[in-house]
């Protein structure tokens, strides 16, 4: 596969998120090739390609997720801030306060609406002003005035779109600098699914977030930048291409992100 996608989208924000030169690995298994590339501050950064080109395993990186993963590692660099939180001395508990996840399908735990959004205050000894902090990250995910009467109910009562925005407000209240989203909607009905765009959409503007989606439509809606992944027989996770989503959508300069936009593959 050849191709020569730009490091970074020409921007006026600062840079949150970088990965350098990045490989990494399950195992012998070369799952990420040789990525590069830059995600602004403040942005929304969709991440799309075919299944099995390693969006997921990209996003993960930036939260430190392999580590749960034997034989897993990283070669390269991967920036937050401009430092590196790939290295073996890294606080791996601050990197995931500062850069939190939410996953494809919702897995709010089996407690309270009240506790689930305490868990990680708790968790972090943040004790004082609880009852304002729940409710102050419940609102950020535009969840609070369905759910303000039924507290103390448990998190596993609430729709799958409610249960989804939960554990939005979970991971808002452990007050992050990114929200990275792998499919956050792709189990939900298509009016949740507006509402998660809609609410990242807000969030963008105190969160970087980058979001994994099979969804074009929903990446070309709801992202600043998007990032096009894919693989070959030969080689797993590229980076094909990356820049500002309508040019990416409407004047893409590689031929095969053409083809997968288009639905012509993938």
């Amino acid at each position: 596969m050849s191709s020569t996608p730009s490091a970074a989208p020409e921007q006026e924000r600062d840079t949150k998120l970088e990965t350098r030169n990045l490989n990494f690995y399950y195992g012998d298994f070369k799952a990420l090739n040789d990525i590069s590339l830059s995600i602004p501050e403040n942005q929304i950064t969709a991440v799309i390609g075919p299944s099995g080109c390693g969006k997921s395993t990209f996003v993960r990186v930036f939260n430190r997720m392999y580590d749960l993963t034997p034989g897993a590692r990283v070669e390269g660099q991967v920036l937050l801030d401009g430092e590196d939180v790939a290295g073996r001395k890294v606080d791996v508990v601050s990197v995931r306060q500062r850069v939190g996840m939410v996953f494809q399908r919702p897995n709010p735990f089996p407690m309270s609406i009240y506790d689930n959004v305490a868990y990680g205050p708790r968790i972090l000894g943040w004790k004082q002003d609880l009852d304002d902090r729940v409710e102050e990250s419940l609102r950020k995910a535009a969840l609070w005035d369905e759910v303000k009467d039924r507290l103390k109910r448990s998190g596993l009562g609430l729709s799958g779109g409610q249960q989804q925005r939960l554990v939005i407000a979970r991971v808002l209240a452990v007050e992050p600098e990114v929200i990275l989203m792998d499919e956050p909607a792709s189990s939900l009905d298509p009016v949740a699914t507006l509402k998660i765009e809609e609410l990242a959409q807000e969030l963008k503007e105190n969160y970087t977030i980058v979001i994994v989606t099979h969804n074009m439509q929903q990446a070309a809606r709801a992202s600043d930048h998007t990032a096009f992944f894919m693989m070959s027989p030969e080689r797993y996770g590229e980076l094909v291409e990356y820049g500002r989503t309508g040019d990416i959508f409407n004047r893409p300069q590689n031929k095969l992100t053409e083809d997968y936009i288009t639905g012509r593959f993938g």
